[in-house]
């Protein structure tokens, strides 16, 4: 299996958790070149990626780097959304205004979309019908992988079954998956899964929200956002 480093952009408009700030948007863009130029071939974002009134806030500052990207480097990296699914989001068309929302965000670089997070819980038959739609989308013309995301492997079996009905592959599963990652035996299902049916398998928050890059027995360094800093004592207390 392939092994590579993707750029992560949960943060990217995100002001209750990250306590993003539009004036840092320079810093972004830097990040982003320096990511390019040390080789990085995929970029993460998602149509909820954004608090508030800067929801989509994510995609459109990618979007916006691109534009200034080389046609080199753009047809080397892989750009990767997740469309959620809300509950108004209905039927086998729920995601066709989020999915061109997204592309136009984007600049149209969009290879990969992924359902964000199974439903199975508590309606396992509204991702079968975003799934359908991603798969009529795709016969229309769009041309994108299809991904999946927060999923168990009881449910990946099964979705990798149902899109073969559609002809279609999974592309993409992306879990949270570290040191600290919660269910870590499920996770790792997840992966051989991925591996016996050749999935790219992408690990999010692999250093666990930051928290295994700092010392647990300081409190410099605190974060600003009141919901990070409860998380990290929360870690910190079950897991270190």
């Amino acid at each position: 299996m392939k092994k590579r480093i993707g750029l992560g952009t949960w943060s990217w408009g995100n002001k209750l958790f990250w306590n993003y700030q539009s004036t840092n948007d320079d810093d972004l863009r830097e990040t982003f070149n320096e990511a390019l130029r040390r080789g990085f071939d995929l970029i993460d974002t998602a149509d909820s990626y954004g608090t508030g009134n800067l929801q989509g806030r994510s995609e459109f500052l990618i979007g916006k780097f691109l534009l200034n990207t080389s046609s080199a480097k753009k047809k080397r990296i892989q750009v990767a959304t997740k469309l959620a699914p809300y509950p108004w989001r209905i039927g086998d068309t729920g995601f066709n205004k989020p999915f061109l929302k997204s592309l136009e965000r984007l600049n149209n670089k969009l290879d990969i979309v992924q359902l964000h997070w199974s439903t199975a819980k508590y309606n396992p038959w509204q991702e079968l019908g975003f799934l359908n739609n991603l798969c009529d989308l795709k016969d229309q013309g769009f041309d994108f992988k299809i991904g999946l995301s927060n999923i168990g492997p009881k449910r990946l079996t099964k979705l990798i079954n149902f899109l073969a009905k559609r002809n279609q592959i999974i592309k993409s599963v992306q879990i949270q998956f570290s040191l600290l990652a919660p269910d870590l035996g499920k996770q790792y299902q997840v992966k051989k899964i991925c591996e016996e049916n050749n999935i790219d398998f992408f690990a999010y928050s692999p250093l666990s929200f930051g928290i295994l890059c700092i010392d647990p027995d300081k409190d410099e360094n605190k974060e600003k956002s009141f919901i990070r800093n409860a998380l990290f004592e929360n870690y910190k207390k079950t897991n270190i």
